[in-house]
């Protein structure tokens, strides 16, 4: 019997781009490198206007623990740094770099070395150096999650192979086409925190993935398809039966999560010196030509991968970064695409629905995956009983959207949520 975790929705999963193998986007003509594409403070530029740079080049600095570095994806010259659209905060810093000629590299990235005479610490400096952040979409530095506090006992590094939003198929074709160097990376993960467990989640909608990685003789946990199977604290419950406290971390019950596209960039980092410069990502939806999979340079603009995958066959009615459940609806095609962008989605129809009353029919509260009750926290937050919101659990919200997916009134139950949340932190600063 496969594992899971209570709550949850299993919307259609559209993964039609599945069998798309991984495409190489030619360099772009120009980028727009954020300082801001991480959780935590934004990196400190180390370029300016007039510099030229190559490709791997750090041009931005982490500034302090939680923060991570920026490097350059094109080779050419720095035209501006300027507050540019950004995909999640609106607008931040951006690096733009008008592309040369030619692809020149930085010498640190070079032959394979040899991990096994690198140091639990070599390899944390690496990736920190590297500027690698989780993949799967949070964009968390990594090297701040390999370093737990000592008083916290890690026995088990789970690799999160889930992909549990509809559309996206990134992950999957990574772990397809590269299964020898994500299991090469995780066990680069799993020596920086001397763990002895270590486990594949997967979801049993991706047998082939399944099949490769047993194959490779590395314990895998097949996995119930349910969304949000892929959140962390879901995916320690359904592996591990291990609860994670209300406010805590996967940490404070033994477990580390590293997203498997997390994995294949510090391999890369770590034995070949690349820093995290691109990723691959889902382009899909009936608003673009040719729905594909495509490795892209951190940067490019969106409109340039669309164009790159035909174009929009009409005028958009939504693009959508990142998956069709928790992705952010963009204003502009013009944000780069960033470390945390695993889709670009793009609809040439949206239906509009009107927001109704609530009529008390609880699905939201059976959805939910963290056992909350949405509809009374949304009637407390409707009412500025901002109070009553925090005591019912809302900053326990993981803004999966399952509540709002079930709801037949067809509430925005987490915009409500991120606006108490906002407020509690406001009233926090008062």
């Amino acid at each position: 019997m496969l594992s899971g975790f209570a709550g949850g929705v299993h919307p259609p999963e559209n993964k039609n781009t599945d069998e798309c193998a991984i495409e190489v986007m030619p360099m772009p003509k120009r980028v727009y490198i954020p300082f801001s594409q991480h959780t935590g403070k934004p990196a400190r530029p180390l370029v300016k206007k007039g510099d030229d740079v190559k490709i791997g080049m750090k041009i931005g600095e982490a500034d302090g623990f939680i923060s991570a570095a920026v490097h350059a994806s094109i080779s050419g010259k720095v035209v501006d740094i300027v507050d540019h659209a950004h995909p999640v905060i609106g607008s931040a810093l951006c690096c733009i770099i008008e592309a040369s000629d030619s692809e020149d590299w930085v010498k640190e990235v070079s032959a394979a070395r040899d991990l096994g005479s690198l140091t639990g610490k070599q390899l944390i400096d690496a990736v920190k150096e590297a500027g690698i952040v989780g993949l799967g979409g949070a964009a968390f530095p990594s090297h701040v999650k390999l370093s737990p506090p000592k008083e916290k006992h890690i026995d088990t590094l789970i690799i999160n192979g889930c992909e549990c939003e509809p559309v996206l198929t990134a992950d999957h074709r990574l772990m397809v086409e590269h299964a020898a160097t994500v299991i090469e990376g995780a066990r680069i993960f799993q020596k920086i925190l001397d763990v002895p467990n270590l486990i594949f989640g997967i979801e049993d909608n991706k047998k082939d993935a399944i099949g490769l990685f047993k194959q490779e003789e590395v314990r895998v946990a097949a996995l119930k398809t349910k969304y949000p199977q892929g959140a962390e604290k879901q995916l320690i419950k359904a592996i591990l039966k291990r609860e994670v406290p209300r406010g805590g971390l996967p940490m404070d019950v033994g477990c580390v999560v590293h997203n498997v596209g997390t994995c294949h960039a510090a391999l890369m980092a770590v034995k070949f010196g690349k820093p995290l410069i691109d990723r691959v990502v889902t382009v899909a939806g009936d608003g673009v030509k040719e729905n594909r999979n495509v490795l892209v340079r951190i940067g490019t603009p969106v409109n340039s991968v669309i164009d790159f995958c035909g174009g929009y066959t009409t005028q958009p009615e939504k693009v959508i970064l990142g998956g069709p459940m928790m992705g952010i609806a963009q204003y502009s095609d013009a944000v780069p695409v960033i470390k945390g962008t695993s889709g670009i989605l793009v609809w040439s129809g949206v239906r509009a629905v009107e927001e109704g009353p609530c009529v008390r029919c609880a699905a939201c509260v059976d959805a939910c995956p963290m056992g909350l009750m949405p509809t009374e926290i949304c009637s407390f937050v409707k009412n500025k009983n901002i109070d009553m919101a925090n005591a019912y659990g809302v900053l326990d919200c993981i803004e999966c959207g399952c509540c709002a997916y079930v709801c037949p009134a067809a509430i925005p139950l987490v915009h409500y949520f991120k606006y108490g949340k906002s407020e509690i932190w406001r009233k926090s600063k008062t």
